[in-house]
């Protein structure tokens, strides 16, 4: 079977690849070893952060890492055995999240940023899926001043340099849109200009499905069999394109490592659980509770409790340690009932050192292009991105300047 392009990878950076070349009257097979968004995008928090113009960076504060060092951390735990494993990656990502870098970091970032509320809009209208966003923002909630005062600032410096749109609740106002949250809570910070998803996995199935209405086909199989002049085996036989796009999220260095591409992706491991709420209790936002590092979100299936990051091997066991420490203290927040997942989920958040996607041509291999890397944002930047890989494939302007999102910035 042959293909203009064949893109590697059905989360939803890959998914929003396909649809945008075979928007463009490319034919694209698309290949997974599951069915679209049952991997990475199907666990995320469901926010599409207009506000998120700096990307999540590595703490730098003492007293902060001496808390993290003792792993007992409700935001952050990591696995002492991947440690030396992972220290070059995390020395390199604790070096570009000086404030001075970060801030040069979020100047290229921003402009992926700025259009992704559009660029999701645009899409699901089109994929017939727009009631799966919800255009009502989401809150930081507070318990004490000190930290609601620092990350008010830290909005007001995001509303300078880049236009981020937030509400300051106090107490009040907070009960009056979220009634049903802790009374002890002091306030929030309600970011107004983002979307929030209410089924992440069935989004990403929309797109897919649109994908296919264009012409496109996905199939089953297996990446790590592609090889030169873009062929790749699948349950339905092996496919030959004229390009590929390497779009396989936090196995997408494995793939680039067999064509001879060294890069090191770090693997932000999450965990997230469903619950049922109390009758009659309702949550009517998605609200990270900022002192303890985990958020709750309504979907469809119910009220979707996420952890923080676990630092550790992409593929170890699972150890859902962060979100039985989170889940009495959730309880507290809002009025959690049962669990309604037979175990928690977990997912991989594939991350580079400089917080930054890589999105371009490979460089080694014509006609070879990567789309991988998005960290906290993958859905957020999933159609921006396959915007900007599908313009630049076929010789476009370019929505953004692609310069900063290319591989071979690690060289320099």
């Amino acid at each position: 079977m042959k293909f203009d392009t064949v893109v590697l990878g059905a989360g939803i950076v890959g998914v929003c690849v396909a649809v945008h070349l075979q928007k463009r009257g490319y034919q694209v097979a698309l290949v997974d070893r599951k069915l679209p968004g049952n991997e990475t995008s199907f666990g995320n928090a469901g926010l599409i952060q207009r506000e998120g113009v700096y990307p999540y960076a590595f703490p730098r504060e003492l007293g902060r890492l001496m808390r993290y060092a003792r792993n007992q951390s409700l935001d952050i735990r990591y696995h002492a055995n991947a440690m030396l494993e992972a220290a070059p990656f995390l020395w390199q990502y604790w070096r570009n999240s000086h404030p001075l870098k970060h801030a040069a970091i979020a100047r290229s970032y921003s402009t992926l940023i700025e259009h992704c509320v559009s660029e999701h809009r645009a899409l699901a209208a089109d994929a017939g899926a727009s009631a799966l966003l919800r255009p009502t923002g989401w809150m930081r909630v507070f318990r004490t001043e000190a930290v609601r005062d620092r990350e008010t600032q830290l909005a007001e410096r995001w509303r300078r340099e880049y236009g981020v749109e937030f509400e300051s609740l106090d107490a009040a106002r907070l009960q009056q849109s979220e009634p049903d949250l802790d009374r002890g809570l002091i306030g929030a910070l309600h970011y107004t200009a983002a979307d929030s998803v209410n089924d992440p996995n069935a989004l990403v199935m929309a797109y897919a499905k649109y994908f296919e209405q264009l012409g496109g086909r996905f199939f089953i199989g297996d990446a790590n069999t592609l090889r030169d002049h873009w062929q790749v085996d699948t349950s339905a036989g092996t496919i030959e394109a004229a390009s590929a796009v390497v779009a396989l999220g936090p196995w997408s260095d494995e793939a680039s490592a067999r064509l001879g591409y060294r890069l090191r992706l770090g693997a932000k491991r999450g965990y997230h659980m469903h619950y049922g709420s109390r009758l009659g209790a309702r949550l009517n936002h998605p609200v990270l509770d900022v002192e303890n590092g985990y958020l709750l979100a309504p979907m469809a299936k119910g009220i979707r409790l996420t952890t923080g990051a676990e630092i550790a091997r992409r593929d170890a066991p699972k150890t859902p340690n962060q979100l039985a420490a989170v889940e009495p203290v959730a309880r507290t927040l809002f009025p959690l009932t049962d669990r309604l997942d037979a175990e928690p989920w977990m997912g991989r958040r594939p991350c580079t050192s400089d917080m930054m996607p890589i999105i371009g041509p490979a460089g080694k291999h014509k006609d070879l292009w990567f789309a991988f890397g998005h960290a906290h944002h993958g859905l957020t930047l999933g159609p921006v991105t396959g915007r900007l890989i599908a313009e630049m494939m076929t010789g476009e302007e370019t929505l953004v300047d692609a310069g900063p999102f290319r591989v071979d910035r690690f060289k320099r």
